[in-house]
C-alpha cells in the first residue's frame, strides 16, 4: 500500500502543486510575506512544492532542500514560511489521497496520514536544524563580535596603543579587557598603553580594582599604563572610596595622555611654521573659482 500511494501522489503531482499554490498564496497577506513582490513569492513556491516532491522522489532528504533552505537563510525569510508550507502540503496530500479513493475507514484513514507524515516530519526537522544551525552561527559570530568591540585595543603609533571603554564593567568584561590588554600589548609591541574610560558612567570599587589589575599586569610584562579620562566626578568618587590609583600615571583626557606616552618614548610633539605649498595652492584654486 505503501508504494501505490507514493506513486499515486508522484503520478498527480501537478494536481497537488495546483492545490498546494493555491493555499499558500492565499496566505500572501501574512505578516512575513506582505513585503515580497508577487513575482517573487511565486517563484520561491513553486522551487519549494518542487524541492518537496524531489525529496519524496529520491526517498529522502535531497541536496537540494539543504540548498533550498540555505539560500531562505541568507535571503531572511523566516522559518515559519518553510514550515507553514509543509503543513498545507501535508494537508492537501491528504485530502487528496482520500478524494481518490471510493472507500475511506479509520484504518485507511491513519495509514494515510501515518504515511504521509513520515514524508513530511524528516523535511521539516531539516528546516528547522538548518535554521537553527544558521541562527546559533549567527548568535556566535554577533557575541565574538561584540566582545572584540567592548574591549578594543587601537594601535595609534608605533609602540603606543589605545584602548577605548564604553558602557558598564562587569566581571566577565574585566577579565576579556585584561586578556586583550596582554595579547594586545604583546602584538604591537606596546611600550605604552592609553585606557581610556571617558565613556565608563561609573567607576566604583569593583570596576577601579579591575582596572588596578590590567594596569599590574601590563607592567609585568614590560609596558607602561596611562589611565585616561578622569572626569572631576570619578575623581571625587575615587577619592572618597579611598581607591589608590598612585601606582600607575593618570591623566584627565586622551590628548594629554597621549603626549606622555610620548615623552615615554622619548618623542613629543613639535609645533613648525612651515606652509604645506601644496595646500595653499589648493585653496587659492578654490578662491579662484
Amino acid at each position: 500500500m505503501d508504494a501505490k500511494l507514493k506513486s499515486l501522489v508522484l503520478e498527480n503531482s501537478n494536481d497537488i502543486v495546483k492545490m498546494w499554490l493555491e493555499e499558500v498564496q492565499s496566505n500572501k497577506n501574512k505578516e512575513y510575506t506582505s513585503t515580497i513582490s508577487d513575482e517573487l513569492f511565486e517563484s520561491t513556491n513553486r522551487e519549494f512544492v518542487n524541492v518537496i516532491f524531489s525529496s519524496i522522489e529520491n526517498q529522502g532528504l535531497s541536496s537540494e532542500l539543504d540548498d533550498f533552505s540555505e539560500r531562505l537563510i541568507n535571503l531572511g525569510w523566516p522559518l515559519s514560511y518553510l514550515t507553514d508550507g509543509m503543513q498545507v502540503f501535508r494537508r492537501v496530500t491528504i485530502d487528496f489521497i482520500l478524494s481518490q479513493s471510493d472507500k475511506v475507514d479509520s484504518e485507511y484513514l491513519s495509514r494515510v496520514m501515518q504515511k504521509v507524515d513520515a514524508w513530511v516530519g524528516p523535511i521539516i526537522n531539516r528546516l528547522v536544524n538548518e535554521y537553527s544551525g544558521s541562527w546559533e552561527h549567527i548568535v556566535s559570530l554577533q557575541r565574538v563580535a561584540l566582545q572584540e568591540l567592548s574591549a578594543p585595543l587601537i594601535p595609534v603609533m608605533e609602540n603606543i596603543t589605545v584602548m577605548p571603554l564604553i558602557g558598564t564593567i562587569d566581571t566577565e568584561r574585566a577579565k576579556l579587557i585584561m586578556e586583550n590588554l596582554l595579547d594586545g600589548v604583546i602584538k604591537h609591541h606596546a611600550d605604552v598603553v592609553l585606557i581610556d574610560i571617558t565613556g565608563v558612567p561609573v567607576v566604583d570599587t569593583m570596576v577601579a580594582h579591575h582596572i588596578i589589575q590590567a594596569a599590574e599586569a601590563v607592567r609585568l610584562i614590560g609596558s607602561t599604563c596611562i589611565l585616561v579620562g578622569i572626569r572631576p566626578e570619578i575623581a571625587q568618587t575615587i577619592v572618597n572610596l579611598g581607591i589608590d590609583l598612585t601606582k600607575f600615571p593618570t591623566k584627565s583626557s586622551l590628548r594629554k595622555g597621549f603626549q606622555s606616552a610620548l615623552e615615554l618614548t622619548n618623542r613629543k610633539i613639535v609645533t613648525t611654521e612651515e606652509k604645506d605649498e601644496s595646500i595653499e595652492k589648493l585653496i587659492d584654486s578654490l578662491d579662484g573659482e
